[in-house]
């Protein structure tokens, strides 16, 4: 019987100091505008760039992490071949503690209040700094949920959804997806917190992310009912609004349509293939579990680079 190849992990912890912000950040984007990227189908460079460029700038950590290369901590010798790496980078402070952060939402998302009927702002939804908390806040709580899915069950079928902490209230037709299908998706509720970290409107770019903003818009109104979520410090931080929690009103803004919660009806089985007669008549597009994180066509793609966060 032939020996299998012997594995070693490697972990190191390094801690730098950021002495000049603007000079951290000036040379990362420059290395940024020199990199190459993959660009998907309805996408250009010029806009995945941007998106990257939006991430690093005014985030000192965004930046570190971008020149950090946990790949390049094994040098290249004979008898050794590269696996894999991940990496990620978080504040500490003087002691080496990390530090726990909140995003300013009233900066990220300003209000207005003039209530003119010409005001684009008031006469339509705005997204508030207390819905955006409190989005931000479940979507942490069910990604690490997801993650912990795949680290007790990997690539075991699910046979009962009681037994899964998120993965179990996916559509049946993703209950036999492996471990790296179920880690893209609790990624996808990362990627929705960034967006709403960098002040972005969390627009899903794809099926995986509209499941993954129905399960928070879910988890949001239990958040409230129950008395779970953001701390009560935090919301007292706030301003109120009008537009505060209004789900309804967030689904119908930032998903495109509802078309993924057909795949939970039993009587409609089959629908998620773009070859059957039920899901071009209804003009559904594909739905195969294999395609929940192609990018909508109308919609930019996330950075083919990132990582997992677990």
């Amino acid at each position: 019987m032939g020996q299998h190849p012997r594995r070693v992990k490697v972990s190191a912890e390094v801690i730098v100091e950021v002495t000049d912000e603007a000079a951290l950040e000036e040379a990362v984007l420059d290395d940024v505008d020199a990199s190459e990227f993959s660009v998907e189908p309805g996408q250009s460079l010029a806009d995945v760039r941007a998106e990257v460029r939006r991430d690093i700038q005014g985030d000192p950590v965004a930046a570190v992490d971008w020149i950090a290369d946990a790949a390049g901590i094994i040098a290249d010798r004979p008898g050794v071949e590269f696996v894999s790496a991940r990496q990620t980078a978080v504040e500490v402070d003087k002691d080496g503690f990390e530090l726990v952060t909140e995003p300013d939402f009233a900066r990220l998302f300003p209000l207005c209040h003039c209530g003119r009927d010409g005001c684009d702002a008031c006469s339509g939804f705005q997204l508030t700094p207390r819905t955006a908390a409190v989005l931000w806040t479940v979507a942490q709580i069910l990604a690490d949920h997801a993650y912990d899915d795949v680290q007790l069950h990997g690539d075991e079928p699910i046979t009962d959804e009681a037994e899964w902490r998120v993965l179990g209230d996916y559509p049946r037709i993703t209950w036999r997806q492996d471990a790296v299908w179920r880690r893209q998706a609790a990624r996808a509720f990362d990627d929705l917190t960034k967006d709403l970290e960098a002040g972005r409107e969390p627009r899903p770019t794809c099926p995986g992310e509209e499941m993954a903003f129905h399960l928070m818009v879910q988890a949001a109104q239990a958040a409230l009912a129950d008395g779970w979520g953001p701390s009560a410090s935090l919301m007292a931080r706030l301003p109120e609004h009008a537009d505060d929690y209004d789900w309804d009103m967030a689904s119908e803004v930032f998903l495109q349509d509802d078309d993924i919660l057909h795949l939970f009806d039993v009587h409609l089985d089959g629908i998620e293939d773009p070859e059957t007669e039920q899901n071009q008549y209804m003009g559904i597009g594909d739905y195969r579990a294999e395609a929940w994180f192609r990018p909508f066509l109308n919609m930019t793609s996330r950075d083919g680079r990132r990582g997992f966060r677990r």
